[in-house]
């Protein structure tokens, strides 16, 4: 695991068992959940749909209905053995605060999550994808 996938999600909790269980997750085979993967899709997808577009209001119920359903349709595309949940939240850059975070009881060892946080001049994007596994 190299230094740049650590930065490239956002661990939502101060649980220092999560950053053990995300390296013991990408040293798996091809059924792990690996984090850079799931990260390159979710960023692809977000540019894919948003780019550098402007904050539009009558846009973004559809943006993120895009970004999630095609972060979900590339992520089943990849015929890993998982459950996935894809959750995105969009928020006009305009100087307001926001905090999120999960927290998830399931299977350290098979599960994992990756929290991808983007923005352009005018839109913040914050995507989380959960895989449960099948096994």
């Amino acid at each position: 695991m190299n230094d740049e996938s650590i930065d490239d999600c956002i661990l939502l909790s101060q649980d220092p068992t999560l950053i053990p269980r995300s390296v013991e997750m990408m040293k798996g085979d091809d059924p792990a959940f690996v984090v850079d993967e799931i990260s390159s899709i979710v960023k692809s997808t977000i540019e894919r749909v948003i780019g550098g577009k402007t904050y539009e209001h009558n846009q973004v119920n559809r943006w993120s209905a895009d970004i999630v359903d095609q972060t979900l349709t590339e992520l089943t595309n990849l015929k890993k053995p998982f459950k996935y949940i894809v959750h995105a939240v969009l928020m006009q850059k305009n100087g307001a605060g926001i905090h999120t975070a999960s927290s998830c009881f399931w299977d350290n060892t098979t599960d994992g999550s990756c929290t991808v946080r983007w923005e352009n001049k005018y839109v913040y994007a914050i995507v989380s994808v959960f895989g449960l596994s099948n096994y």
